[in-house]
């Protein structure tokens, strides 16, 4: 019987190890996935498992389909890589990371998003939550590792086949505070609403984990406000030029707001970034990857 270190709606992680322990091998942990969608969405996890900045996904069991019980016939367990640090959330309870920690972060989830979205996949749940800490350092930001995790909401991406509407609502829960305007008002999700999530997860990290807007509010309260353009406020310790990027994310015209792509050149440090970039297709390519694709 393994414990249960973590559980939501249809997802329980467990602790688990090698049966041949071996030091060299990473630790792992038991990802099990229940409900109609589960075999689509461990196979999404595995098809995305080669990019260094998403959790790593090392195999995959699907339980039988003569099993009497019907949740288990419905369910999927995955062996994955364990985040020594857990999620970007909990460490940012325990500590503050200053803004050269923090932005080492961001590209790493954005390179991450680059990848998604080169591949047509929409995320849905941007938040420091679903960022997993693999190494933390204080002092030296090229060394912290980050990765990308939970596509619980990726239904939207063309990897999802069409389901109908009374299956969809099983996990058809929309993350309010992280969400585009368009998403809150008609669904229209996008790689563009994904900016705008990756905008609150910049500004979630700067207040250590703090609840987007207002808790005093209700979730109703804040679809008004953001489908009306209303913005959240710049954290003290987020310099002018962090802030200039993560205002970009929140621009209400979906057209205007940047891709990952720009984002990413946007996000790395001025000596790293091209003075004249490369424009290929329409956006700009950045040559340095110091800061990014650590492994």
């Amino acid at each position: 019987s393994h414990r249960a270190l973590f559980q939501t709606f249809g997802k329980t992680i467990y602790e688990a190890e090698w049966i041949k322990d071996n030091d060299r091998r990473p630790r792992i942990v038991l990802l099990k996935i229940d409900g109609a969608r589960a075999k689509k969405e461990a196979s999404f996890y595995v098809d995305l498992t080669r990019h260094p900045s998403i959790v790593r996904t090392f195999g995959l069991v699907h339980s039988g389909d003569n099993d009497d019980d019907e949740d288990t016939q419905n369910s999927v367990t995955l062996l994955q890589e364990l985040a020594p640090e857990g999620s970007l959330y909990e460490v940012l309870q325990q500590i503050g990371l200053n803004e050269n920690i923090l932005q080492a972060m961001f590209l790493q989830i954005t390179d991450a998003m680059v990848f998604l979205a080169h591949n047509g996949i929409i995320h849905g749940d941007l938040a420091c939550r679903n960022v997993l800490v693999f190494r933390l350092d204080k002092q030296e930001p090229h060394k912290n590792i980050v990765k990308l995790t939970d596509f619980g909401i990726s239904r939207h991406s063309k990897l999802y086949a069409p389901t109908n509407s009374v299956a969809g609502t099983t996990i058809n829960m929309v993350p309010t505070r992280y969400a585009a305007p368009e998403v809150l008002t008609n669904e229209q999700y996008s790689e563009k609403s994904d900016v705008y999530s990756m905008g609150v997860l910049m500004w979630e990290a700067y207040f250590k984990g703090k609840i987007p807007w207002s808790q005093s509010i209700s979730d109703d309260e804040v679809k008004r406000q953001v489908t009306k353009g209303e913005k959240l406020q710049k954290p003290k310790n987020c310099s002018t030029q962090i802030w200039s990027v993560i205002e970009s994310c929140f621009i209400l015209c979906v057209e205007d707001r940047p891709t990952f792509t720009a984002l990413k050149h946007s996000l790395l440090p001025a000596p790293y970034q091209l003075t004249t970039p490369t424009v290929r297709n329409g956006e700009p390519t950045v040559e340095k990857q110091r800061w990014v694709n650590i492994v």
